[in-house]
């Protein structure tokens, strides 16, 4: 199954960009949990709708999004799928909140119509991973960048190879509301790195995990696996499949 949309993320957006297609692998068994998993900077939604398929999560319902087509930093301006315009890969890069933000909503629009007692989540890789940390502050601030409402709550957040944008606001504000400190402490966020990453350095991943723990997200793992890339490995989607398991309470097979 696979459909199109577009979302702004706010009504101040200077320019919409449209999402390209979804794809969605139904649970094989009965279906507890649903979560959005964004890919990597060009890629598209069903280069891994076929991954999430293969893994033995009978009880997940997986949603892939496909990332708009923008001009990229990065890459000099040449059009290329991004969750974001990135002018860097680092947690200290300037942030283009407006770019995450319409992602982050897209992903909760996705999220919304799901059924009340079904568990939601976000994970990606790369620059996936960075909007589903970026949906994870949504989330414990109880709103976007913009200040706008976040509608969805979230049971687990994924990220591989991955980093952390806007960590400066992440650090300033947490300590607003003991319904946010709360809500940090209490979200399972799972990380996961591999120090011959040559496209998101280590580091990034490293220092990400180091300020979402001192900013409160007690609640956090972060696995390293020597020798690995900026790619998965049988090793980590295992670690993902057990975690998830745990975290989301998933019946199996």
């Amino acid at each position: 199954m696979s459909f199109s949309g577009s979302a702004e993320g706010s009504q101040s957006s200077r320019r919409a960009f449209e999402f390209g297609r979804t794809h969605v692998v139904r649970p094989k068994g009965r279906h507890q949990a649903t979560i959005v998993w964004l890919h990597g900077l060009g890629d598209k939604g069903s280069s891994w709708s076929q991954l999430l398929e293969s893994l033995p999560l009978p009880n997940i319902k997986w949603i892939c999004p496909t990332a708009p087509t923008r001009p990229v930093s990065i890459f000099g301006g040449f059009p290329s799928t991004a969750w974001f315009d990135a002018e860097d890969i680092s947690e200290d890069a300037p942030d283009d909140v407006e770019g995450l933000d319409a992602s982050a909503a897209h992903v909760a629009n996705l999220l919304s119509t799901e059924p009340a007692d079904i568990k939601l989540g976000v994970g990606g890789f790369s620059m996936g991973a960075a909007t589903a940390l970026y949906s994870a502050t949504c989330h414990v601030f109880g709103r976007y960048g913009n200040r706008n409402p976040y509608p969805v709550n979230l049971s687990s957040v994924v990220g591989l190879s991955g980093w952390l944008p806007c960590s400066r606001m992440l650090r300033n504000q947490l300590k607003e509301s003991n319904e946010t400190v709360t809500r940090a402490a209490t979200l399972p966020i799972l990380l996961c790195h591999g120090p011959g990453d040559e496209v998101v350095a280590y580091k990034h991943g490293d220092k990400s995990a180091r300020i979402l723990s001192s900013a409160g997200f007690q609640n956090l793992t972060f696995r390293t696996y020597d020798g690995l890339g900026h790619y998965t490995v049988p090793e980590e989607m295992e670690d993902v499949c057990r975690w998830l398991t745990a975290r989301l309470g998933l019946e199996g097979s």
